[in-house]
């Protein structure tokens, strides 16, 4: 099992970059609150990694902290959440604002994820309690410190800002005519935003 990858970082095309591990490279796909953490293009990176293989492929989820990919691991355990539904999750929020919507059976804020419908939601609430109890008690202090994203300034590699956002969002399974809405609305008030600060932008406005 591939548990970790440290190399230069050749793209970023959200959800999923690129890792050159000597001559090798490895696509990874992370979630957005993690892939805003990583440093610019060219740059030495490590991210800790989860290996699915199924029949038709075989793919590398990424993450900054091994707190993270555990509860990754602990989401694609719950039923009905695959690492597709896994990952959006994550992206829409940090895992510690997962854990804060469970604790205090925020529903409202589960639904508003795409893919996560108020019947998910509940079961989520109801199934990870107990899961994120060890999950907490198990997680080094380094990695649980809540994410700053507001500080991070990140770059992406894109011809085009706004196709970029729109494509990120389609991949985390926002429906076209939303994600063209939340974009064009990012646009207006953040010309000449970055694609990765529009992500973030159209993200919280969801």
């Amino acid at each position: 099992m591939i548990g970790q990858l440290t190399g230069k970082l050749i793209s970023k095309q959200p959800p999923e970059v690129l890792i050159d591990v000597q001559g090798v490279g490895y696509e990874v796909q992370m979630p957005m609150t993690c892939l805003f953490e990583l440093p610019d293009l060219g740059e030495q990176v490590s991210v800790i990694t989860h290996f699915v293989v199924r029949e038709d492929a075989q793919l590398l989820y990424g993450f900054n902290t091994f707190a993270e990919r555990s509860l990754f691991r602990q989401l694609i355990k719950a039923q009905g959440v695959g690492p597709k539904l896994a990952l959006t999750i994550m992206s829409g929020m940090t895992a510690h604002q997962f854990v804060s919507a469970v604790t205090h059976d925020d529903v409202s804020s589960l639904i508003k994820l795409p893919g996560v419908g108020r019947k998910t939601a509940e079961r989520l609430v109801v199934e990870m309690r107990d899961r994120l109890q060890n999950w907490m008690s198990s997680t080094p202090a380094t990695d649980a410190a809540p994410l700053d994203t507001a500080a991070l300034q990140p770059t992406l590699a894109a011809s085009s800002p706004r196709e970029d956002a729109v494509g990120a969002l389609l991949a985390l399974g926002y429906k076209q005519a939303q994600a063209d809405k939340v974009v064009a609305q990012a646009l207006k008030t953040n010309d000449g935003a970055s694609s990765e600060e529009l992500i973030r932008i159209a993200l919280k406005s969801m």
